[in-house]
Formats: structure tokens, sequence, C-alpha cells
């Protein structure tokens, strides 16, 4: 009998249960998710800020829609086997909205959905937070989140809360705590500003927790074997990609200004590998001879 395959939110909960801190690199679309997907990482996660980027060329700032998020979330989740977990910023609206977000995701193939605490339209955690909503609705939306995965949905939700810079680190304990005590699987306490912080989170609210690791933000970037000593089961790598991306992209787009080739590419076989030629051409070879042919 062949066995049944784990759902993606399965996977993500097997992943979740072990020692160490699991790097995540972020994804922008489906390129990215299956390059990350190859080089052997265990997990992704779709950044709202890179695809606003990459979709949009828009900065981070709720300008991108449920619908266009669902749209782009889909092509990632089909490009690869490895769980991915959704940006869905404040739910899109109230606690039936929220409901909705997380059911919609779940379909469209994620393996979990972040939801968080900002005042809509929210902003990047790291680029002046001023605004969360109050502790109610704060709680609502992930009371919503959590009974929309036990309805049925079955994602994971990952509760961020980014009351450290609105309002002070207490604050966000306190809305963390809560998120926990809801049933959050994830908790996520974005811009803590040094290692004793994020340490004082993780002893102080039990649970599986991510560190954001974004370059120049408001946190210090630590590696992986530090991470998991404060107690944090992921890392999460937002722009990384996309700032390497805009790197390459720019010195290819000099050297050609300048009359050269860029000097750093992939060769012609391995990009026809990464996007399937090969596995495309062996699919039409099954069908070239009918049935029974001649």
């Amino acid at each position: 009998m062949t066995p049944v395959a784990q759902s993606a939110p399965e996977r993500l909960r097997t992943l979740l249960v072990g020692e160490g801190c699991l790097a995540m690199p972020c994804c922008f679309d489906a390129l990215s998710s299956r390059l990350i997907e190859q080089a052997g990482f265990p997990l992704s996660f779709m950044s709202g800020f890179a695809v606003s980027a990459a979709r949009l060329a828009l900065p981070d700032t709720g300008l991108t829609t449920v619908t266009e998020m669902l749209d782009h979330g889909r092509s990632i989740c089909q490009a690869v086997t490895i769980p991915v977990i959704a940006d869905g910023d404040t739910g899109h609206g109230n606690p039936a909205n929220v409901r909705r977000t997380v059911t919609q995701f779940g379909l469209a193939g994620f393996a979990g959905v972040m939801i968080e605490d900002q005042l809509a339209p929210k902003r990047c955690g790291h680029t002046g937070v001023k605004y969360v909503v109050e502790r109610a609705e704060a709680v609502a939306r992930i009371r919503a989140a959590v009974d929309a995965r036990d309805a049925g949905a079955g994602t994971l939700i990952m509760a961020r809360t980014d009351a450290r810079s609105a309002l002070g680190l207490e604050e966000a304990l306190w809305r963390l705590a809560a998120f926990a005590d809801l049933g959050a699987d994830i908790l996520f306490l974005e811009a803590p500003r040094d290692e004793s912080e994020m340490a004082r989170a993780c002893r102080q609210v039990p649970g599986v927790h991510v560190a954001n690791m974004l370059e120049g933000g408001l946190t210090p970037i630590l590696p992986p074997a530090r991470l998991a000593e404060l107690g944090y089961r992921i890392a999460a790598y937002p722009l990384t990609l996309l700032a390497a991306a805009v790197a390459a992209m720019t010195d290819a787009l000099q050297a050609l200004a300048a009359g050269r080739m860029p000097e750093r590419q992939v060769d012609f076989a391995t990009l026809r590998g990464i996007l399937g030629f090969d596995a495309y051409d062996r699919l039409l070879e099954q069908y070239a001879t009918p049935v029974g042919g001649p």
C-alpha cells in the first residue's frame, strides 16, 4: 500500500519538532523558492516586502492586495515540495477577513500563515512602526486565525507582534504570551533590539520562536548556532536573496552598458535544468507513441 504523502502543514509541523535553529531563506517568486529548495533548505517564507518589490516595484506599506499575494503564492507553492509560510499581513480586515485569509492561503498550498498586529495599512517592521492595534483587536486576529486553522484550513499560525517598536518590550511580550495561549504555532517578536531582549522573549514565553535576520535592520544578525542557544527554532532571512539578486542584476547591467558580457552567470545548461526543460522533454516522450502503438 502506497503511503499517503504528508500535507504541507504536516511537513512543517514535523520540521518544528527537533533541536537547533532552522535557516529559512525567504522567497519572492517561484524561481527563488525553487533555488531555496535545490540548495537544501527545509522550508521558506514568502516575504511580503520581497513580493511587493519583485511584483510591483513598490515599498512594503500595505499596497499589495490579498488577491495579488494569493496569485503570487500559488506559483511559489507549486514550484517546490518544501513547506512555505505566507505573509498574511494584518489579515486584510476584521476577524472574518482573517479567517478567510488563512483559509485561502491554505487552499493555495501554504503550510502556514503569518498574522500581525500592526494597524492597517502595515509597513515593514524595521522602517519605523509607530502604530499597532489595541490588545483586544490583536488577540481577536490571532483567535480568528487559530479558529480557521482548526476549522479545516490546517495551516499553522505564525503570530507576530510589532509592539516592541510601537509601545515597548513589555507590551510586546504580553501580546506574545497571549498569542501563545490562544494556540499560535510559531511566535514572532519583530525588531528586538539586542540579544538580551531576544533571549528574554524565548525564556518568558515558551514556544516555537522565529528570529528575523534582516540585514541593516534593528535586530542583531546572529548565526543559527547562537540563535539556537537563545531559544530560537527558525532564523528567517527576509531580504537576503532579493538584495543579492538586485546586486547581481545591477552588476550585469553595468557590464552590458560598458559593452561587456557579465562575468558571473550560470551556464545555459544549468538554467535549463533548474527550470525543468529535460523533465519536460521526458514527459513528452511518454506520449510520443500511442498506446498499443504501430
